[in-house]
């Protein structure tokens, strides 16, 4: 036990200073070399050379920070009440943006498949005029009416100005 001590203590202040660099906050880096001290003690037996442990102390400090670092990505960062400003603690609500896209989704589907195509081929996935007329096997200015017609038309409907006759509904008689 006392060899062990003798061989891990020399090289604590150079663990410290690796976690220090890591992961920018003394009181953190100081948790991770206790970690990487805990582990290297309950593993020590199952160290491979029999030489100077350093490098194997890195190795265990080096990965525990990994995972601290990507349980951090996942969970995200833990920052106390005190510390914390007021935009990290509230955050903005995202209902209305998942609404407002569901319905500018549910309108985008409501406009002829020829604009839509367009739209979709212009606008999102963003070719040229050129490319997407290659794609649509149209000519250039057809390309260029139609995204104008859908533009003004997906305007339209999101502003909810649209007429139903423009939504491809025939009417076969009206009753008076």
């Amino acid at each position: 036990m006392s060899d062990m001590l003798h061989q891990i203590e020399p090289v604590i202040p150079a663990l410290r200073r690796y976690a220090r660099a890591l992961v920018r906050n003394h009181a953190a880096a100081d948790d991770l070399v206790q970690d990487c001290l805990e582990r290297a003690v309950s593993h020590w037996h199952q160290r491979r050379e029999s030489g100077n442990p350093r490098p194997w102390l890195f190795a265990i400090l080096h990965n525990l920070a990994i995972s601290q670092f990507r349980r951090a990505a996942t969970r995200g960062q833990h920052v106390t009440i005190d510390e914390a400003h007021e935009h990290e603690i509230g955050q903005n609500a995202v209902q209305e943006q998942k609404l407002m896209y569901r319905d500018v989704i549910e309108k985008l589907a409501r406009l002829p498949d020829e604009q839509r195509a367009v739209l979709l081929l212009v606008a999102v996935e963003d070719l040229t005029y050129a490319e997407a007329a290659k794609v649509l096997n149209i000519p250039v200015g057809t390309v260029m009416s139609r995204l104008s017609r859908a533009r003004e038309r997906l305007q339209q409907e999101i502003e909810g100005t649209a007429t139903n006759s423009s939504r491809n509904v025939v009417q076969l008689r009206s009753n008076p």
